[in-house]
C-alpha cells in the first residue's frame, strides 16, 4: 500500500485528537498551507473540524475516521461472532465475515490485521470446514488467479479468489493502492475540479475530448501538487489519470471494460456487487458496488447519448452500444423491481479466428474444412445456438472463408462483425425511430435494400421475424449466398422455430439452406463447442452429419453427407473424390495455421486469398517440396 502525507497527518490527528496546524506542519516537514488544505478536505468528509479561533493558532480537531466493514479489529469479538453463527448453523454469514475481513486485510495490509485474520481464519477452518480435505483447502479463501490490466497508463491489479462453501468466486479489482483516507481526499479533489470546469459528457469530436481532458488535467495536477508536495511527478500523473478515467465515462466500470478476459459486465442494482462473466472462471462477484441508483441511471443515459437513444419512465428499456462497440442494455425501476440495471456484452478486442477455435477445441479440422468448402462454393449456412453460445463469433470466424473477389453485405442491429480488410465488405446497421416515431430503418428495410446493392453474399446478424425470413429465403432461391444466426439449441429445434410462428416460413423454403451449424455453451464448464453439423434435404428435413459427444469432448460422425456432394457436383462439377481432396487440402492448411499459431485474422485472410488466387502457389509457399510428395 502506498502511504501519503494525508495518512501521516490523519494518524497524528487521530492519536492526539487536537493538533496545532503550524506545529504539525513542522513535524511533517511541509508548509502550514499544505496541512490546512488537506484539513479542509478532511473537514468536508466529516473527519475533522478546523478551529480558527484558537489563541495559539488554527488547530484541527478529530471527529471520526473512515467507515470500514469493521470499525475496529477485535479478534475475540470476531471469533465470538463466528461462534454465534456456528450455533445458528449460519454458514452464509460466517462466509461473509471472513470475506469482509479478507478485503479489509487487503486494504490495510498491516501486521496487526494479518495476525487477527490468521487466528480468525484458523477458527473458521476448524469449525466450518469439517469434511473438507485440509490438504487441498488449507485456507478458506484462495487466490486462483492474479493479473494486471493496463488502463491508460494505470496498472490495475486483479485478484480472483475462491472461498470455500461459497458457490461463486470473487473478482477483486484494486484501483489505487492507497489508504481509504487518501482515496476519499482524491475523490474530493475530483469533485472540486469538476465543479469548476464545464463540459459536455458526450463529445462531438475527438479533438474536443482531447482539449477538455488537457484542460482538466492541468487543473488537477495543480491541485494535487499542493496536496501532495513530496510525492513524485509519476505518482501525481497516476492520480491524475485515475481521476480523469473515472470522471469522464462510467466510473469504475471503465476498468472492467478494459479487462480482455471479461465477456459480460452486469449491474443489478445499487446495493449488490457488480457481476462479471470471465472467459475462464464464469460468473464472478466483484468488489465494486455502484452505491446510488442515480449513478446507474446516469451511466445508462451516457451510453444512450452515444447512439441518440433515451431511457425514461415512459421508455424504461434501452438497447445500444458503447463507442468501443460493446453491446449495452439498460432497464430502470420499476420495470426492474430491485433497481436500475446495466448489462454490457464486451466486444472482443481481438476477434476469434479459426485457429483459436481449433486450438480451444471449439471445432475440429474436418468440420471446419467442410464448412470452408461449403462457403467457397456459395452454399448458404445458418449458425444456430442458445444465448451466449458464440453464434456471432462463429459467423465472424467462418466469414473469413468468403472469396475476396465477392461483394459482402452484412446487416445487424448492433455492429458486431469485424471482417478482414481483404474482403469487399459493406456493413449496414438498423436504426430505431426518433421520439416522434420517424426515421426508423428496420432489419427488413436493410435486407430488401441489400438485394439492390448487387451482393454476392448477404450476412444477417439474426433472423427473428417472418417477413425478414421470407425475403432471405427468397434471396437464397434466387442465387444469393446467405449466412445468418438463429436462436435454437439443436437442428430440429431450429427447423421447428423457422416453420412455426412468429417466423413461420414454409418448410419447403428451408431446403435453400445447405448447412446448419449448431453452437453450444456448457454453462457448468464455460466451454463452447460446435454441437451439430447437418445438411438440409430437398424436403426440408435435417441429415445430421456430425454430432458432439460430451463424454469424449469431440464431434463424431453420424451420417454421410448426401446433398452436400450432389450440390457441389451439380453447380461446380466436382466429384465426391475431388471434394474430399479439397477438404483434405484445407485440413492441411488449417493444421499449418494451428502449428504456427497464426491467429491474426488479417494474416489468415491473406493466406486464404492466395488459396483462391493461386492454390499451387499457396501450397508451395507453406509446405514447399512436401506438397509435391502429397
Amino acid at each position: 500500500m502506498f502511504l501519503t502525507i494525508i495518512d501521516d497527518l490523519f494518524k497524528i490527528i487521530e492519536t492526539e485528537k487536537k493538533v496545532n496546524i503550524s506545529l504539525t506542519a513542522k513535524k511533517l516537514n511541509v508548509s502550514a498551507q499544505t496541512v490546512t488544505k488537506i484539513a479542509r478536505y478532511l473537514e468536508k468528509l466529516g473527519f475533522v473540524i478546523i478551529d480558527y479561533k484558537n489563541i495559539k493558532g488554527p488547530s484541527i480537531i478529530y471527529q471520526r475516521g473512515p467507515e470500514f466493514e469493521f470499525e475496529h479489529i477485535d479478534e475475540v469479538e470476531l471469533i465470538n461472532k463466528l461462534k454465534f453463527y456456528k450455533n445458528l448453523k449460519d454458514v452464509s454469514s460466517a462466509n461473509k465475515l471472513i470475506y469482509d475481513l479478507y478485503k479489509y486485510l487487503k486494504r490495510k495490509d498491516d501486521q496487526e490485521t494479518k495476525k487477527v485474520y490468521k487466528n480468525v481464519r484458523k477458527y473458521y477452518i476448524e469449525n466450518f470446514m469439517k469434511g473438507i480435505d485440509k490438504k487441498k483447502s488449507a485456507d478458506p479463501i484462495k487466490k486462483i488467479e492474479s493479473y494486471n490490466i493496463d488502463v491508460d497508463k494505470i496498472e490495475v491489479e486483479v485478484d480472483i479468489v475462491k472461498q470455500e462453501l461459497e458457490p461463486v468466486p470473487f473478482y477483486m479489482v484494486f484501483l489505487l493502492r492507497t489508504s481509504e483516507i487518501t482515496r476519499l481526499v482524491i475523490e474530493k479533489i475530483k469533485e472540486e475540479v469538476i465543479s469548476k470546469i464545464s463540459f459536455n459528457v458526450v463529445f462531438k469530436t475527438r479533438e474536443e475530448e482531447s482539449r477538455i481532458k488537457r484542460e482538466y488535467k492541468t487543473m488537477l495536477i495543480d491541485k494535487l501538487k499542493k496536496v501532495f508536495p513530496k510525492i513524485s511527478d509519476k505518482k501525481i500523473h497516476l492520480f491524475c489519470d485515475y481521476i480523469i478515467l473515472i470522471s469522464i465515462g462510467m466510473g469504475e466500470i471503465e476498468f472492467l471494460l478494459r479487462d480482455k478476459h471479461l465477456e459480460e459486465i452486469v449491474v443489478n442494482n445499487s446495493f449488490e456487487p457488480v457481476w462479471v462473466f470471465h472467459k475462464k472462471h464464469g460468473w464472478l462477484k466483484t468488489n465494486i458496488i455502484l452505491e446510488q441508483e442515480n449513478k446507474i441511471y446516469h451511466y445508462a443515459t451516457l451510453a444512450g447519448r452515444n447512439v441518440d437513444k433515451t431511457i425514461t419512465v415512459l421508455e424504461p428499456l434501452m438497447d445500444g452500444h458503447l463507442k468501443s462497440g460493446d453491446r449495452f442494455n439498460a432497464t430502470i425501476s420499476p420495470i426492474s423491481t430491485k433497481g436500475n440495471t446495466i448489462t454490457i456484452r464486451k466486444f472482443a478486442e481481438t476477434p476469434w479466428s479459426i485457429t483459436d477455435f481449433i486450438i480451444s477445441n471449439t471445432i475440429d479440422y474436418k468440420t471446419a474444412a467442410m464448412i470452408w468448402t461449403a462457403i467457397q462454393y456459395e452454399l448458404s449456412i445458418l449458425i444456430v445456438g442458445g444465448t451466449g453460445s458464440g453464434k456471432t463469433s462463429t459467423l465472424n470466424v467462418f466469414s473469413i472463408f468468403i472469396p475476396p473477389n465477392q461483394r459482402v453485405i452484412s446487416i445487424e442491429d448492433t455492429r458486431e462483425l469485424r471482417l478482414p480488410k481483404t474482403l469487399h465488405w459493406v456493413p449496414l446497421t438498423t436504426r430505431l425511430p426518433n421520439p416522434e416515431g420517424k426515421g426508423e430503418v428496420s432489419m427488413l428495410d436493410l435486407i430488401v435494400n441489400s438485394l439492390r446493392m448487387r451482393p454476392d453474399r448477404v450476412i444477417v446478424g439474426e433472423i427473428r421475424r417472418k417477413k425478414e425470413a421470407e425475403v432471405l429465403f427468397e434471396a437464397m432461391h434466387t442465387g444469393h449466398s446467405v449466412y445468418g444466426t438463429l436462436h435454437a439449441n439443436t437442428v430440429n429445434q431450429a427447423i421447428t422455430r423457422l416453420t412455426t410462428e412468429p417466423i413461420g416460413v414454409s418448410k419447403s423454403l428451408i431446403s435453400a439452406v445447405s448447412l446448419f451449424v449448431v453452437q453450444n455453451r456448457n454453462r457448468r464448464t464455460g466451454t463452447r463447442r460446435t454441437f451439430q453439423l447437418a445438411e438440409i434435404t430437398e424436403s426440408g428435413d435435417p441429415n445430421l452429419i456430425y454430432g458432439y459427444d460430451i463424454k469424449k469432448d469431440k464431434l463424431l460422425k453420424e451420417n454421410d453427407p448426401e446433398r452436400f456432394y450432389d450440390t457441389l457436383n451439380l453447380f461446380a462439377g466436382l466429384s465426391k473424390k475431388e471434394v474430399d481432396k479439397e477438404i483434405n487440402d484445407k485440413i492441411r492448411i488449417l493444421k499449418y495455421f494451428t502449428k504456427n499459431k497464426i491467429t491474426d485474422n488479417e494474416e489468415i485472410a491473406l493466406l486464404i486469398s492466395y488459396y483462391y488466387i493461386n492454390k499451387k502457389y499457396l501450397m508451395h509457399k507453406i509446405f514447399g517440396g512436401k506438397n509435391q510428395k502429397k
